[in-house]
């Protein structure tokens, strides 16, 4: 199945396939969501000829984040829940050099997917630039980045990108109207608006049930929060343990929340527009901060709050 905004990035990859040179890396670039790492697993299955998971293929190789430490480690040995490492490491890349040291196994081409390779621990990210320089013969990368200016240069210079992109609201209405019937309007709303355009995030917020919490974001926003009571059922609609999807997620809600209001507060938008700033502070420090869940709340709540308080000096 084509997956939507995928239709130009297939008619790229088959004109590379079906030409004389196949250009070696490709750097698959677009917002989380959209569908990267499906494109990349099914192009890496007709690249090597796959039948079957391509996952289970064995020529193709996919690097993503490994269990957190050998305590984890075990815990997926045994089949239980385990947390991942926030960063793909050095030694997952050493693991994966080493076997292009042999052709091959049922064919003479082989697929490297690094999902997310803007994720990629700094001296993982040098080593992984001399299999890029130097590539074996048949060996072809996938690099899939949800920000690819994350990336170092000269590894973007050796890839031919491939964009995906966004698709609009009426579009994923459809889509989240299809997949998740069960979806109110305020979740599918919050959802479209929080999800920019990215059809996996829109379903996974649903999946998650933010729309009460937009609702509450945007209470604070209209109403201020001078006794400290909304921030507080924030907090509990965020929940107590929240893992790192839903800190992400809540974090995107934000933003996105805050973008929305700012579009219809230009009177004085600085307090907004620094607002704004401060969520994409916390996005970006999200994937390798610890965050104390109830801290985090309080402090989207007061920035809520603090937008809502240069709102009323605009609209007064």
């Amino acid at each position: 199945m084509t997956l939507l905004g995928h239709d130009a990035a297939w008619r790229e990859w088959h004109k590379a396939m079906a030409g004389d040179r196949m250009h070696h890396a490709w750097l698959l670039a677009g917002r989380r969501g959209v569908g990267k790492a499906t494109f990349a697993l099914a192009a890496a299955r007709e690249l090597v000829g796959a039948d079957g998971q391509a996952d289970q293929h064995p020529d193709i190789h996919v690097l993503s984040f490994a269990p957190k430490d050998d305590k984890e480690e075990r815990k997926r040995a045994e089949g239980k829940s385990f947390e991942l490492a926030r960063s793909i490491r050095i030694s997952q890349v050493r693991a994966m050099q080493s076997r292009l040291s042999t052709r091959p196994t049922m064919g003479e081409k082989r697929a490297i997917i690094i999902d997310p390779a803007d994720d990629l621990e700094r001296n993982a990210a040098n080593a992984l630039l001399k299999s890029l320089e130097e590539p074996p013969v048949g060996t072809y990368f996938l690099l899939v980045a949800h920000s690819p200016a994350r990336l170092l240069p000269t590894i973007r210079s050796r890839c031919r990108v491939l964009r995906f992109p966004t698709v609009s609201d009426n579009e994923m209405d459809r889509l989240l109207t299809q997949l998740s019937p069960g979806a109110d309007d305020a979740t599918r709303s919050a959802a479209i608006a929080a999800a920019a355009g990215s059809p996996g995030a829109a379903l996974e917020f649903v999946d998650m049930e933010l729309g009460k919490v937009a609702q509450e974001m945007r209470a604070i926003l209209d109403r201020g929060d001078p006794d400290f009571r909304m921030r507080g059922t924030l907090a509990g609609l965020i929940g107590g343990r929240p893992d790192r999807n839903r800190i992400r997620a809540v974090l995107e809600l934000a933003r996105s929340v805050v973008g929305q209001r700012l579009e219809n507060n230009l009177s004085d938008p600085r307090r907004i527009i620094d607002t704004h700033s401060e969520l994409v502070r916390l996005t970006g420090e999200q994937p390798t901060y610890n965050f104390d869940a109830g801290l985090l709340a309080m402090e989207i709540g007061t920035l809520l709050a603090n937008a809502a308080t240069a709102s009323e000096r605009a609209d007064g």
